[in-house]
């Protein structure tokens, strides 16, 4: 079956097919899988799958970055927490070196932090272990001072949620996030019995969802950085544009130039070593694009690249000069 995609915009229906396009794309690349989709801020605009359904659930790996970061700002909003709270007004007990590393530090990888801890599986609570790695982190670089790619920076701003919040990151994501959005389908770690990250990992990296799922996240992300209704004041989705610290990375997202989306765009990938995700956020042509791999080596990555760009392609032939995709 053909999946097509359906643009509306001021009464104008376009279609145009995507799933001749991933079937090339994972037939070149032998993918067991591959799933792409177009979003706008209205939501879903088009789906389509080659070697699975649509309704299909995906590993993000490091594409959870930017749902913890919005839960964080969930819980800013709310007076829980604030952007400059430093590790050590939640874990006293946190090393030295850590205490004055704060939330917008760890969110936009600037901690000092090495990218991974020892990472085990441990039958010991979750959020002592995340506890744990909080209490043992030491930073290798002045906070502030070096970007330096850290997903023990964002487990140990998980655990600063947990803590002040008293429940798991896992139990805050489904009720503060997951829920308002309607996204039913999100489970944490492997879907298919295969191998994943530890549990401890969580807030780096280990959410799994369907495609329209993802979607319907990305979509409020679209809304937020337009200034239309979202989960969030547009300020907090437009420090995303701004990173903090002359970097190009704030709260789950790299910030690049790219002229078919008229200027700053927002892009991350994720990977478990198994499975592979890529999603493109352009604010200014309210459109995203975002792509799903059941591989995770480098030859998964070159077909998530050119999925994508086959799929802006699309979206840029429906998206008139105002930015709202027309015919």
């Amino acid at each position: 079956m053909k999946m097509f995609l359906l643009f509306l915009s001021c009464g104008v229906v376009a279609y145009a097919d995507i799933n001749d396009t991933l079937t090339t794309v994972r037939e070149k690349y032998k993918l067991p899988a591959l799933a792409g989709a177009i979003v706008t801020d209205q939501g879903m605009a088009a789906i389509g799958a080659a070697g699975a359904p649509t309704n299909a659930l995906w590993h993000l790996g490091s594409n959870t970055k930017a749902m913890t970061a919005t839960l964080i700002g969930l819980l800013v909003e709310q007076g829980k927490l604030k952007w400059e709270t430093p590790v050590g007004e939640v874990f006293p007990n946190a090393l030295e070196p850590l205490q004055n590393v704060t939330l917008v530090h760890l969110l936009s990888h600037r901690g000092g932090l090495p990218a991974n801890d020892k990472w085990t599986n441990s039958k010991r609570p979750i959020r002592e272990q995340r506890r744990q790695v909080a209490l043992r982190a030491r930073p290798e670089i002045p906070p502030g001072e070096k970007y330096v790619y850290s997903n023990l920076g964002y487990v140990i701003a998980g655990a600063m949620a947990e803590q002040v919040m008293d429940a798991s990151w896992e139990e805050l994501m489904r009720t503060r996030l997951f829920a308002p959005l309607g996204m039913k389908s999100v489970g944490f770690g492997s879907h298919d019995g295969k191998p994943d990250n530890p549990p401890v990992l969580g807030p780096a990296g280990r959410i799994h969802c369907t495609l329209e799922d993802w979607a319907r996240f990305v979509a409020d992300w679209l809304r937020g950085l337009c200034g239309e209704p979202s989960l969030l004041p547009t300020n907090f989705y437009q420090n995303a544009m701004t990173p903090p610290f002359g970097g190009n990375y704030a709260l789950g997202w790299i910030v690049c130039e790219r002229k078919w989306g008229g200027g700053k765009v927002l892009t991350h990938n994720g990977s478990n070593t198994l499975n592979y995700s890529l999603a493109w956020v352009a604010p200014k042509r309210k459109f995203a694009v975002l792509v799903c791999a059941n591989r995770g080596d480098a030859e998964a990555a070159k077909a998530c690249d050119e999925a994508a760009a086959a799929l802006i392609r699309v979206a840029e032939t429906f998206c008139s000069g105002n930015g709202r995709f027309s015919e």
